[in-house]
């Protein structure tokens, strides 16, 4: 009797496309039951086998859901090779939307993409009910166009997501469908495909012909692979395998391998009828990772395969799978390129910042929050040695005291209540070989301080009840926006973790001190946020003299909140009130009361403000004058002041401080700070 599949996704049209693939390699008769999450078809029947992909159950138990226990295939999925060429031709750090169906798929799919190897596009996840994004002028998807924004230039569509050839292969073995496989479309349908690798242990596991797996397993494998038959003589050996037994193939195969391959434990694993896992060989003097896998058909042996894995290869595949399992694509998202600033406090940061890249010691970035810390991280290890490995971050105020130990040190299997079946890798292993930015270092509690002390010191980290050291050579950069040698000397951070961290200091000057910096970055995020108003000099002016407590995240909300205004010319009294409002004394120590002054004289004289300008004008080119002489001159000139006005004009002119009048009939002066208001008016 066949067996029956239920196929289990988010999406109605994944669904379809999946049934149609398996139906085509698998064969048309097979019984096939489809479900759609996302249109809540109703109670999942019981079948034999369930495919389900990984966003269609997420947040929710799986085997809750399904009405039997019938194994579960998780789905792979892949893009065609075709599409990654595309995309692997479009030049570094480009920006783009990545558009699918909800944020689950959206992000597998970016994952996916980075691990093979598409670094060089800088995405932004995109899907239906997503924030509003950044216009970019490039979207890729997966088969999505319907999602992808109207205001989108250009769109490269990878086609839909297909089965890998995993998938297949457990899907045949779990519906004893095996023979299925043994067929060239299937071929040709893998090497369509861009795969990473094929999962060693699941593949060698499966009933299909030994020679049509021997076949593919030369094509997908990056390690040697040796195959032998049930008396244990050589019938087949991969080119990688040659390469690293040094050996020529002729005299391999046809050869006993208890004779020529004495030093691997054939022996051992034929007549035992056992599987041997990842035992260290030394071969030609490197240290070799060798499995032995015996092939049973009716439970009788028929074969073995033995795997070869190079323990530098061993060590990448392992590296690959830390970046799997964590599914978040643990990359650089800037680069110096990225980071705005041409004053001269940010070029000699940025210089500095570009030669501590090449070495390997701690980095200790300070600067006040906002300042654009992690963006310097980012781009530091962008250009250091390590680019091409992890760049994992981590903030460690974010995170509870009692989560951040198992997040950085990962666990073992029951080594805490709720800790996951199989344990779990922490972020020190996840960036082995790359980089660890800790973020807000100051939060960590000291136990955990001295345990990233010795971490530091020894290079070795112990998973949370685990026994076994593990080797981490990760590089530390550690940010903070506090005076950290203050809290050291208060007692709350430990001295010889500061100086192990603060190998090499650097200090990021706030924007208050980046003079035309404030504008370059104000333009900049317009850019981003397709706004497209101006500042009139008067905003301008504003804007350079304010303190900018909150440096450029402070900055960016001004300019979101200008953009919603809709006026083409940002006049000062537009400017938000928080740009006014109360500041810390900063040096120079009146320039946030100049902004204050100049908007509270635009909005007190309104429509007449070129009135009052006027009066300080003859002011300032007189050592004073009183109301009569003002209303002559006005004449003069054609303007329209008279005495009482000219009268009201200067009383609240001397309330804002801009003017002073003299005792008796010394007529009014201008004061210093009013000279300073009506200039950057003025002009």
């Amino acid at each position: 009797m066949d067996k029956r599949l239920a196929i289990i996704t988010w999406d109605a049209g994944a669904v379809e496309l999946y049934a149609r693939q398996v139906r085509e390699f698998l064969g048309d008769d097979l019984p096939i039951d489809t479900y759609s999450m996302q249109q809540a078809a109703g109670p999942i029947r019981p079948a034999d086998v369930y495919l389900v992909s990984t966003c269609a159950f997420s947040d929710r138990d799986i085997s809750q859901l399904l009405p039997s226990r019938g194994p579960v295939v998780i789905s792979e999925v892949r893009i065609p090779r075709a599409g990654l060429a595309k995309l692997l031709d479009i030049p570094r750090n480009t920006q783009a939307l990545l558009v699918n169906i909800n944020k689950s798929m959206t992000n597998e799919t970016i994952a996916t993409l980075n691990q093979l190897g598409v670094t060089n596009i800088q995405f932004t996840p995109y899907y239906p009910g997503a924030p509003e994004p950044a216009h970019l002028p490039l979207a890729v998807t997966t088969g999505e166009r319907r999602h992808v924004p109207d205001w989108v230039r250009e769109i490269i569509d990878l086609g839909p997501r297909m089965l890998s050839g995993n998938t297949f292969i457990e899907l045949a073995h779990q519906l004893k469908r095996e023979s299925a496989l043994d067929h060239p479309r299937f071929k040709t349908y893998l090497a369509s495909l861009a795969e990473q690798s094929y999962s060693i242990e699941r593949m060698l596991q499966r009933s299909v012909q030994v020679e049509s797996l021997f076949d593919l397993f030369q094509q997908a494998l990056d390690s040697g692979l040796i195959g032998v038959d049930e008396e244990g003589v050589i019938s087949a050996c991969s080119p990688k395998a040659v390469d690293i037994l040094g050996i020529p193939l002729d005299q391999l195969v046809d050869r006993q391998a208890q004779d020529v391959l004495a030093f691997l434990p054939f022996a051992e694993s034929l007549a035992g009828h056992k599987t041997i896992h990842s035992r260290l060989v030394e071969i030609r003097g490197n240290p070799v990772s060798v499995s032995i896998h015996p092939f049973f058909r009716d439970n009788n042996l028929t074969a073995a395969f033995c795997i070869l894995q190079q323990f530098r290869d061993e060590e990448r595949r392992q590296q690959k799978i830390r970046r799997q399992i964590l599914g978040k694509g643990h990359v650089t998202k800037y680069t110096f390129d990225s980071i705005v600033g041409e004053s001269a406090a940010m070029r000699s940061a940025k210089a500095l910042a570009r030669k501590m890249a090449a070495s390997n010691a701690s980095i200790l970035i300070t600067g006040e929050s906002g300042t654009g810390k992690e963006m310097f991280a980012h781009a530091i290890h962008a250009v250091s040695p390590r680019a091409q490995e992890p760049f994992v971050a981590i903030n460690c105020a974010a995170i509870p005291d009692s989560l951040l130990e198992s997040q950085l040190f990962g666990y073992e299997e029951g080594a805490f209540t709720g800790a996951k079946r199989g344990g779990h890798i922490g972020f020190f292993e996840a960036a082995r070989s790359g980089t660890l930015l800790l973020d807000e270092i100051e939060a960590m509690s000291p136990m955990l301080q001295v345990k990233l002390l010795r971490v530091l010191q020894e290079k070795e980290i112990v998973r949370l009840g685990g026994t076994d050291v593990i080797h981490v050579d990760v590089r530390i950069i550690a940010a903070s926006n506090v005076d950290l040698p203050a809290i050291v000397h208060q007692g709350n951070f430990r001295k010889d973790l500061f100086y192990r961290l603060c190998v090499l200091p650097l200090q990021l000057p706030p924007l208050r001190e980046r003079g035309q910096d404030v504008l370059l970055l104000f333009t900049r995020i317009q850019e981003g946020i397709g706004s497209h108003f101006q500042l009139s000099p008067a905003a301008q002016q504003i804007l350079l003299h304010h303190p900018w407590e909150g440096n450029v995240r402070e900055l960016r909300n001004c300019v979101e909140y200008l953009a919603y205004l809709e006026k083409p010319v940002i006049q000062p009294e537009d400017l938000p009130p928080t740009l006014f409002a109360p500041a810390r004394a900063i040096d120079p120590p009146v320039a946030a009361a100049d902004g204050q002054t100049a908007l509270a004289l635009r909005r007190q004289a309104g429509p007449d403000l070129p009135l009052y300008l006027f009066v300080l004008e003859q002011l300032a080119g007189s050592p004073s004058l009183g109301r009569k002489a003002l209303a002559d001159r006005a004449r003069q000139r054609g303007v329209a002041l008279t005495e009482p006005t000219a009268r009201t004009i200067l009383a609240q002119l001397e309330r804002l401080e801009l003017v002073q009048a003299r005792k008796g009939r010394g007529g009014t002066h201008i004061t210093p700070l009013g000279q300073t208001i009506f200039t950057s008016l003025h002009g």
